[in-house]
């Protein structure tokens, strides 16, 4: 089908016919035809994790002040969300995303899905702020552990906007329970209760059909393939995506309200009485918040929160018994304390067998002397990036093909060189890139090149950074948009155990 997505959006302009206006800094070309006037518009959003902008894009502030400007028009608006934003931020790690609640609340979506991320401190949590939510929160295919509907949330609802009957569906991710926490909380196959709610609206009136769904690209294609709605609006994978084919709408919005996706829906409708034809179209505004100017009420909120955050950063989390050493000649060359570190919390958090974290990710560059009182403000210094975690099944094979590229640039000081947990490698950095790994163990057992192992890395190295592309061959089990922060799960580790004492204790043999 015709699509715009994030990575050919701004060099296409009009993409298989699309009418695609860009807002806020990109001109509609002069050729298109004006599209006719719209009876609704649907505004939407996904994958909110920030409070405020970087590099004046994105954040709650310019969110707000885009919807704001959208509601103003005289058109009829529905604001839609399509999840994630509880976690993972800094600040979340904090109040368990109490604050982007309140910030959510500001902007007051009219429709909010909850994504995988909304799971990640628990069932008890998500209850909490379902709660204090002032919005409404839909997913028809969740419910309780006996199959009851989830109190507090909407399957789904007709509104009228503008004289039509819109079926309005929310879809969460039915394998949140595998990438999350939600506890007893059950999520059904969501194309099946798709099919079956769509029905439903439709046999009560409804004149077209929408849903919002926290889901996978194939799940989005499959929808869309069996024309079971007439718009769907996501989350969970971050593109900028727009897709018409002439039955059936698909828009993302790419992530942290970077860019603000408006659909104009020209509605048409024939009812003598006896009989009700509906003809819509579709036309498309992409907001590019670089030029928007923040509301201040959000930003000033945002301020406040920020301080907060500044302070919380000052908090002292443990205290380390051994050096800890993160010069970037050390972690980039051979095993460190630091690295050992890092490694042992990804393991833990994830569950993992293994974990491989590279040592480019550690940036700090100094020396933690044994008796320092490590911050918050420390992990962030060291973990600036803001990776998260990833957990994968895969070969011992794989295994060690990550393990040859990490070595295989040992003597240029390259960020791909591993700190690991769980396992003890030998390595001879004479022989040729390749071929450097004498033997691995996990676990005092000698890898397996046929048994699946489950190791945790950091979604820079799942994608393919600094080479670990062998990490994405097998099953994933936490992808690269479903994990914590890392800088999260470091200091989780350290204040669990208050004092902690990694020493470099010959996981890395350099012979």
């Amino acid at each position: 089908m015709p699509s715009v997505t994030r990575r050919e959006t701004f060099g296409l302009g009009l993409a298989g016919g699309l009418a695609v206006t860009f807002v806020s800094g990109s001109a509609k070309p002069a050729d298109a035809a004006p599209p006719p006037p719209p009876t609704f518009t649907i505004v939407h959003v996904n994958d909110i994790y920030r409070m405020g902008d970087v590099k004046g894009r994105g954040g709650f502030p310019k969110l707000a002040a885009v919807v704001k400007a959208e509601r103003a028009r005289g058109v009829p608006t529905l604001f839609t969300h399509g999840g994630d934003t509880l976690s993972p931020s800094l600040m979340s790690g904090f109040d368990k995303g109490a604050h982007i609640i309140a910030l959510t609340n500001m902007v007051k979506p009219d429709v909010f899905v909850p994504g995988n991320h909304e799971f990640d401190f628990g069932e008890a949590v998500y209850f909490e702020r379902l709660k204090a939510a002032e919005f409404p929160v839909y997913a028809a295919n969740m419910t309780t552990a006996d199959g009851a509907p989830v109190p507090g949330m909407k399957r789904s609802e007709i509104v009228e906007l503008g004289g039509v009957k819109l079926g309005v569906i929310g879809l969460a991710l039915e394998d949140t329970p595998t990438m999350s926490q939600p506890g007893t909380l059950k999520f059904l196959p969501a194309l099946e209760v798709l099919k079956a709610e769509a029905a439903a609206l439709r046999g009560k009136g409804a004149d077209l059909i929408l849903a919002v769904a926290h889901a996978e690209r194939a799940l989005d294609d499959a929808i869309m393939r069996r024309r079971l709605v007439d718009i769907l609006v996501t989350g969970h994978i971050h593109d900028l995506s727009i897709g018409y084919d002439g039955d059936v709408v698909h828009v993302e919005s790419n992530e942290d309200a970077n860019f603000v996706t408006a659909i104009d829906v020209a509605v048409t409708i024939k009812d003598d009485g006896k009989t009700r034809k509906v003809s819509w179209f579709p036309s498309f505004r992409i907001h590019d918040t670089t030029s928007v100017d923040p509301d201040p009420d959000v930003a000033a909120a945002v301020a406040v929160y920020e301080t907060q955050l500044s302070k919380a950063l000052d908090v002292d989390i443990g205290t380390t018994a051994t050096e800890l050493d993160t010069r970037t000649s050390t972690v980039r060359s051979r095993e460190s304390a630091f690295g050992d570190l890092l490694a042992d919390a990804v393991r833990a958090s994830t569950e993992a067998e293994i974990a491989i974290v590279n040592g480019g990710s550690i940036r700090a560059d100094t020396i933690y002397p044994p008796g320092t009182t490590l911050t918050r403000r420390d992990i962030l210094t060291e973990l600036p990036f803001g990776n998260t975690t990833v957990l994968v099944e895969i070969s011992g094979a794989d295994v060690r093909a990550a393990l040859e590229n990490g070595f295989s640039m040992m003597d240029s000081g390259a960020g791909r060189f591993p700190q690991v947990s769980g396992l003890v490698v030998t390595v001879d950095p004479a022989k040729p890139a390749g071929s450097r790994v004498v033997s691995v163990t996990v676990g005092g057992e000698p890898l397996s090149p046929e048994r699946f192992y489950k190791v945790g890395a950091n979604n820079f190295m799942f994608g393919g950074g600094d080479g670990y592309k062998m990490l994405a061959a097998g099953k994933t089990l936490i992808g690269e948009t479903d994990g914590e922060l890392i800088a999260t799960v470091v200091m989780n580790y350290i204040t669990a155990a208050k004092t902690i004492s990694p020493s470099g204790e010959g996981r890395i043999i350099i012979e």
